[in-house]
Parts: structure tokens; sequence; C-alpha cells
């Protein structure tokens, strides 16, 4: 039996490089228009006013955790519900709060959620979010504050409930 060896032509060394750089090109252009409609790149409207902004809620924060309250967030069945209590355990009367639902990488299904006082002394409102990865921002209006108390946490949804 005689050994072919198949030899390459020039041809067929344009084609496979044609093949190689046409898989690249495609590959990323796929993923340039995916990062493009999926992400807004929005993070503040201006950068100039915000960075003038950060040692004042820089302060705030600090205010906020020398009071050493604890705070109870739970979604389940189409509610969010939001609790304040002090360092000593009590309910912290609140009179409402805004929960900012985000997606971390997209804004399309972002929304804002008013919360309104329950009688048991938490927050609650109705709330549609779909399962997956989360930032829910929360601003407290509590009385006797200068400043809404802020809450920020980046949590998982799954069958509608925190994971």
């Amino acid at each position: 039996m005689a050994d072919r060896k198949r030899e390459l032509t020039g041809w067929h060394v344009l084609a496979m490089l044609v093949a190689f750089f046409s898989v690249v090109i495609v590959v990323n252009l796929t993923m340039a228009l995916l990062a493009r409609s999926s992400w807004t790149g929005f993070v503040v409207e201006n950068t100039y006013i915000a960075s003038q902004k950060f040692n004042e809620k820089a302060a705030e924060g600090r205010a906020q955790a020398a009071l050493h309250w604890k705070s109870d967030l739970v979604i389940a069945d189409g509610k969010v519900s939001y609790r304040l209590l002090d360092s000593v355990g009590n309910v912290v009367a609140a009179k409402r709060a805004t929960a900012n639902f985000r997606r971390p990488a997209y804004a399309s299904e972002d929304q804002n959620v008013t919360l309104t006082p329950q009688a048991d002394g938490s927050l609650a409102a109705p709330v549609d979010v779909r399962d997956g990865m989360w930032i829910v921002e929360i601003h407290t209006d509590v009385a006797n504050r200068e400043h809404p108390y802020r809450d920020t946490r980046r949590l998982t949804l799954l069958n509608g409930a925190i994971k």
C-alpha cells in the first residue's frame, strides 16, 4: 500500500485563513451587538455633580451606620415588604419608602415601587419582578431624620422570592 500524502495547495491555505478570520469577525460582531443592546452604559447623568456630592453622601452613610438599625426585606407572592428595626429591635415608624429595582446589566426591566405603611409597621406594595439578579435600593422617609434611610442590596430572586 502506498502512502498518500495530502498536500495543501495555496487555495486550501487561503480557504482556511478566510474561514478562520470569518468566524472571528462574526463572533466579535455578535458580542458587540449583544453588549450594545443589553447595557445602556448610563451610570450617572453628570459625573462632575456626582463627584461633588460624594463626601456628603459618605457623611450621610456614616451617620446612618451609627444608628445600628437593621432592616428586613421580603419579596414573595408578588409583594415587596420592608421593615426597619432600631438598635434594640423596635419597629421604626416610617412614612413611606421607594424601592428601585434594577438589573445589574441592563435597564429594560428596571422599575420603581412606592411602599406604603401597613398595620404591622412595615411598608409594602405589589411588585412584578422576574427571577434573576437584582439590585434593590430602598429610600425610607423616617420622622425626625433629615435624609432618607438608604438600604441597597444585590439579591437573586428564584420562584418570585429571595433566594
